[in-house]
């Protein structure tokens, strides 16, 4: 049988209702517009395609999103500036960087800088140390997609064994974290596990975000378990994951596409990112 599609799109769309209602509430209680700010450095093609849906994403819900650009030969200590200069002022609820950042800018000094309060992407220490110890305040927009799509679909994950397939800061380690503060057997792939099919087969979730087109195939699939792809890989013939969608459907049991699956609940999920930073800047944090 063919596995469940999941429609990102459509829980995204969910989400951003949600979210429309209570900025309507919360500017009515604080009369202040929420305003975020992203940090753009280079010129990535693919960075300013996610800028654009991201915008039209704020637009939707009633969040005004702007924007400082910066020539891809920035210093470190030039971009370090202009965050100081938002942590420092009260018409900017939130703050994010748009990666990739270019190599001689350290990804760890950005993520430093900004002020945890006003940290959109939830990639500062302080609030990855509190992801970690179970206090989930800010959560990296990634991970917590993956989250809000198991949600979605009441799956319990009480003593379910998952596999991730990334160890990123930003993606594999923040979501094993969630996944342990729920109860799941979590076991994590990447590029240095010998034989990761070995893993990947017995997990009842399967999540990858590795970045290799076609890397998961049926032989690294469980009969019926529940596949999410977070790549997005750009490609000659358009955009794809590391799932072979095609042949893995037919085994699977729910399985989430790329376009339209993981990517929009993220770009969502940043939105609810940005409503507790805007409540941050007026309550305690």
């Amino acid at each position: 049988m063919t596995a469940t599609v999941i429609d990102g799109r459509e829980i995204a769309k969910k989400i951003r209702k949600e979210i429309y209602d209570e900025v309507v509430s919360l500017k009515s209680k604080y009369k202040v517009t929420p305003k975020i700010t992203t940090l753009l450095i280079g010129d990535d093609p693919g960075s300013k395609l996610y800028l654009k849906l991201r915008d039209n994403a704020c637009n939707k819900v009633g969040i005004t999103s702007d924007h400082l650009e910066f020539d891809e030969n920035v210093s470190e200590d030039e971009i370090t500036a202009a965050i100081q200069n938002l942590n420092n002022d009260e018409n900017i609820h939130g703050i994010l960087i748009q990666y990739p950042a270019p190599s001689h800018i350290s990804q760890d000094t950005l993520m430093s800088s900004i002020d945890p309060k006003k940290d959109v992407e939830g990639f500062h220490p302080y609030n990855m140390g509190r992801t970690l110890l179970g206090n989930e305040s800010i959560v990296p927009c990634t991970p917590l997609s993956v989250l809000t799509i198991l949600e979605h679909e009441e799956v319990d994950l009480k003593g379910k064994d998952v596999c991730i397939v990334n160890h990123s800061n930003v993606v594999g380690k923040p979501l094993a974290a969630l996944l342990l503060n729920r109860n799941a057997t979590v076991l994590v792939c990447h590029v240095f596990t010998q034989d990761s099919k070995q893993y990947t087969s017995k997990a009842d979730v399967l999540i990858t975000g590795a970045g290799v087109p076609k890397l998961i195939t049926p032989d690294h699939v469980k009969k019926d378990a529940f596949v999410i792809d977070v790549a997005i890989i750009p490609t000659e013939s358009g955009i794809c994951g590391d799932v072979d969608f095609e042949s893995v459907k037919e085994k699977a049991g729910k399985i989430t596409p790329v376009p339209g699956g993981v990517g929009p609940v993220t770009i969502a999920s940043a939105l609810k990112n940005m409503i507790k930073t805007y409540k941050n800047c007026f309550e305690d944090a």
